[in-house]
């Protein structure tokens, strides 16, 4: 199945059935999502009300993360084994990883000024994850700069790679060094630091972003299919 989706053409055909699925997948989870996150959860006991950022931030945070990652692979999966789809795929998640990170960013300093005092701090992870949108921003000019697909493809896809070093910093950043930033409430290798009530809504919200995600995506993969299926005409008129 995976092997026969890496056909763009398709790939196409599948994203025209499951694109709506996703899609009311997403608004439906986004409902019930905000209805627990402002009426259905406590306020915290030291940060009150300011805390139902979190069922906006964090799945924010996460996702930029996520959407960087699979930029990552399918680079190198373009590097090496030359797949275009993954090329598409990864064209069209810059943008979308770029939205996610800002709003990650504007979200961190308006819950940062109640909390911390101040909208901004060159803190380890704000900062990081500043560098995380230049990078995104990087890429999206990258494609964005040649007429050349397969070129701008080859940049982006090194860039992507050489990008990749930061995920780490991002993701450790609070445990390295000293700060403000607060530590992990969620880990693998420990139970999560935060009461149920908080958590339900919390990964109502995060699957409400995925579906959100998943759609997005294959509406741009979809136009991406159609713009290179305009420049091989184009192409193939020129040379006539």
């Amino acid at each position: 199945m995976i092997f026969k989706l890496a056909n763009p053409l398709k790939f196409q055909k599948f994203t025209e059935k499951f694109q709506p699925v996703t899609i009311h997948l997403a608004l439906f989870l986004l409902v019930i999502g905000l209805f627990f996150s402002f009426f259905n959860s406590p306020p915290d006991y030291l940060q009150g009300e300011t805390v139902r950022i979190m069922y906006i931030h964090v799945p924010c945070a996460w996702f930029s993360l996520m959407i960087y990652s699979i930029i990552v692979i399918c680079s190198i999966s373009s590097l090496v084994l030359r797949h275009t789809l993954a090329d598409l795929i990864s064209r069209s998640c810059a943008p979308i990883g770029a939205c996610f990170t800002i709003a990650t960013l504007v979200t961190g300093s308006i819950w940062g000024k109640p909390t911390w005092g101040t909208w901004w701090v060159w803190d380890a992870r704000l900062t990081s994850v500043l560098i995380l949108f230049i990078i995104y921003l990087g890429l999206i000019i990258i494609n964005n700069s040649y007429d050349d697909k397969s070129k701008a493809d080859k940049y982006a896809s090194i860039l992507a790679v050489v990008g990749a070093v930061n995920l780490p910093i991002i993701k450790w950043s609070v445990n390295w060094w000293s700060t403000l930033h607060q530590p992990a409430s969620i880990s693998k290798l420990s139970s999560p630091s935060i009461d149920p009530s908080m958590l339900v809504p919390l990964f109502i919200m995060t699957f409400s972003f995925f579906f959100f995600f998943i759609s997005i995506l294959l509406i741009r993969l979809k136009g991406e299919i159609i713009q290179r299926k305009i420049d091989v005409i184009k192409y193939n008129r020129v040379e006539k």
